[in-house]
């Protein structure tokens, strides 16, 4: 693919509900633009982008693909993403590197869950888009009441610039308004205008004129005064609206079909913005902390960032560039502005699916892939040392559901912990981290399937075979009441016996205070060098309580009284004695089991709330206030941690998808008693 200039690049990111038919309508483009000679199927497991195994397997998106062809004279680099929830991640990376969105609606489930989702972060991220409402040839299809649910939900600006010649199994092509001109069949051609649709095309083409002239004050007067707007004004109109977002164009189509494919390709031309179109990027010196605008151009200070990491068997780690400004060469050195060091760039791709093609330089603007950088990872931003600049970062979510991560056998044991941190290098939304209190290793993701497919992946890629379970609940334990208890370690076996004989008083502390050893003994009744060992055996012997073998919390232990044998008594006999005595009084002090608390926020749709109360009161949570605002519903609660280990498949479920939440440790609570006897029988059960 031969070298191309900031104005003839479209960076365009397909986004849907999971199975609109994103993949499929990124092969249809591929081919028609003669990029591949063959078109591929989802369920096949043939289609360019879903060539990962899992993706093959699961008939879905798992990550994004860069799918570059030519239009026209223009470079499309199509960015398919994942419609599945799980995968966000890949879609917020999609959307920080492109200048335009298509969001694929099926014709006959109309706007679903995710279309909403992801028309919300085109909306934040202040994108032009264009609306396919593909499968038309679908039973049920109906492109009048599709039409009227993308409006209702997503909003009036959404406007048709062409309309379906026929639905179902009849539908045949398009007649765009503008020209009034019809296109039927595969490979579109020109006909004629059924005759029976042209008060439909008057009505929405007086719409689309209607609502796309408010954008030029003169050509507005001239509307309002009845004259005929040229087409060349309604072109330019358009566009200007799009870009301003007080458009967005609808388009029917069916991509497995390749039925006007090629008519969305030629808005993709001419409607969605180049990035010269989209103007100044905001980046920020990182020398002297200042603003800059930076233009798109190849004469500028090179600006580059990394948004995806990859693993290749062959080729190794793969880096995906997109360059904001100024040019980066192969062959040549770049400076990491994160890590401040000097990254050596070899050889410069462009990447399509599984194919490479190599490219001497990429000019501002656009996307390539580089092999086995040594420092970058996704979010580094590349530059020159001389004038280092950063962009804004992108913002991926933060996992919300933890399972425990366990290797299969002591081989897996070795080569999992660097495994996990390619995997979570390759996706930002995975989090690793260890849980001191209960001792697991704990993957975090945004779901089950997410987490499923990193642990497949794994297996997959770096040969590492795990088993993902709930985490176990880091529960603690304390005492209710004040007591003393007293140990005398005593043994004679021939030659020095072993002496240590402590008094340990206990006494309950306010919770989340922690552990507090003290000593008070006069008179040298314990010497001063036992006082050590006494302290570590205490130490030692909190670690594991009496009731189901927990680590103890919120009590003082103090030693104030003991006595010593001058030959017998050693570090080791009173470190015994002190944990003896400590086991002894727990058991006197009426121990009682803390379960961890977290503080729970849920922002639901109204009509989801009651279902939602209604589920947070059998998870024995406390609803602490709620906030209504603008059709959403904010939820403050204080629930258990052992209840919403999987709230994130639960609010899902009950929601369909349109819940969201965070949690956060708050504190401990005393278990109540039938609860806690049951985890007390379960984990000697265990044992």
């Amino acid at each position: 693919m031969h070298h191309f200039e900031s104005d003839k690049i479209r960076n365009v990111v397909l986004l849907s509900h999971s199975g609109a038919g994103k993949t499929s309508l990124a092969e249809a483009m591929l081919f028609d633009a003669g990029a591949i000679t063959r078109l591929g199927i989802v369920n096949d497991g043939t289609t360019t982008s879903d060539f990962e195994p899992d993706e093959i397997k699961r008939h879905i998106s798992i990550s994004l693909s860069v799918l570059p062809c030519q239009w026209k004279d223009t470079k499309f680099n199509i960015i398919d993403t994942p419609g599945y929830p799980d995968f966000v991640g890949e879609v917020k990376a999609g959307l920080a590197v492109s200048e335009g969105a298509v969001i694929v609606v099926c014709a006959s489930s109309g706007v679903e869950v995710g279309t909403q989702q992801v028309w919300d972060y085109v909306d934040e991220a202040k994108l032009p888009a264009l609306i396919l409402m593909n499968k038309m040839d679908r039973e049920n299809a109906n492109f009048s009441r599709t039409l009227g649910d993308i409006q209702n939900k997503i909003g009036n600006k959404c406007l048709p610039i062409q309309l379906p010649i026929g639905a179902q199994k009849s539908f045949q092509g398009v007649v765009d308004i503008i020209t009034r001109k019809a296109y039927i069949g595969t490979p579109s051609k020109e006909a004629e205008v059924p005759a029976a649709m042209q008060d439909e095309i008057d009505l929405h083409r007086e719409k689309l004129i209607e609502a796309i002239v408010e954008v030029d004050d003169e050509l507005l007067s001239k509307y309002l005064d009845g004259a005929e707007i040229a087409q060349d004004d309604i072109y330019r109109c358009l566009k200007q609206a799009i870009l301003l977002g007080k458009v967005v164009p609808v388009l029917p189509g069916c991509a497995l079909s390749n039925i006007a494919v090629t008519s969305l390709m030629d808005a993709i031309h001419d409607y969605l913005p180049s990035p010269i179109d989209k103007g100044t990027v905001v980046a920020t010196n990182a020398t002297s902390g200042a603003e800059e605008k930076i233009e798109p151009v190849s004469g500028s200070p090179l600006a580059a960032m990394v948004f995806k990491t990859s693993s290749d068997p062959r080729a190794g780690r793969l880096s995906y560039l997109r360059v904001y400004s100024g040019t980066v060469s192969s062959n040549s050195q770049a400076w990491n502005v994160i890590k401040n060091v000097v990254e050596r760039i070899g050889q410069l791709f462009v990447i399509r699916g599984k194919t490479q093609e190599a490219v001497d330089k990429l000019t501002a603007g656009d996307i390539g892939v580089v092999a086995k950088l040594a420092s970058t990872t996704t979010g580094d931003m590349l530059g020159v040392k001389e004038h280092l600049l950063k962009l804004t970062p992108i913002k991926f979510p933060e996992p919300i559901l933890n399972k425990a991560i366990l290797p299969k056998s002591r081989a897996d044991l070795d080569k999992m912990g660097s495994a996990l941190s390619k995997l979570c290098e390759e996706d930002l939304t995975l989090r690793v981290h260890r849980d001191p209190d209960v001792g697991e290793i704990l993957l975090g993701g945004m779901g089950e399937t997410h987490l499923e497919v990193a642990a497949e992946k794994l297996n997959g890629k770096f040969g590492v075979e795990v088993m993902l379970e709930l985490p176990k609940v880091p529960y603690k334990e304390t005492i209710s009441t004040s007591t003393q208890a007293e140990y005398k370690h005593k043994k004679q076996t021939g030659g020095h016996g072993q002496y240590g004989h402590v008094l340990l008083e206990l006494e309950p502390l306010p919770r989340g205070t922690g552990f507090e050893f003290m000593e008070k003994v006069v008179g040298g009744a314990v010497p001063r060098n036992y006082i050590p060992a006494v302290e570590k055996g205490v130490n030692e012997g909190r670690l594991e309580g009496v009731l189901a073998g927990y680590p103890l919390v919120d009590v003082r232990v103090t030693l104030f009284d003991g006595s010593s044998h001058p030959v017998d008594s050693s570090e080791m006999a009173f470190k015994i004695a002190a944990a003896q005595a400590l086991k002894k009084g727990l058991e006197q002090a009426q121990p009682v089991l803390l379960e961890p608390i977290v503080s729970l926020t849920v922002t639901a749709p109204d009509n989801f709330i009651g279902d939602i109360i209604g589920d947070l009161n059998s998870k024995r949570a406390r609803v602490m206030g709620m906030n209504p605002s603008g059709g959403l519903n904010t939820i403050e609660a204080q629930v258990p941690l052992s209840e919403v280990l999987r709230y994130a498949t639960d609010l899902r479920s009950l929601t369909q998808g349109r819940g969201i939440f965070k949690t956060t440790f708050s504190h401990y609570e005393e278990v109540p008693a039938p609860i806690a006897q049951k985890i007390t029988a379960q984990k000697k059960a265990s044992q």
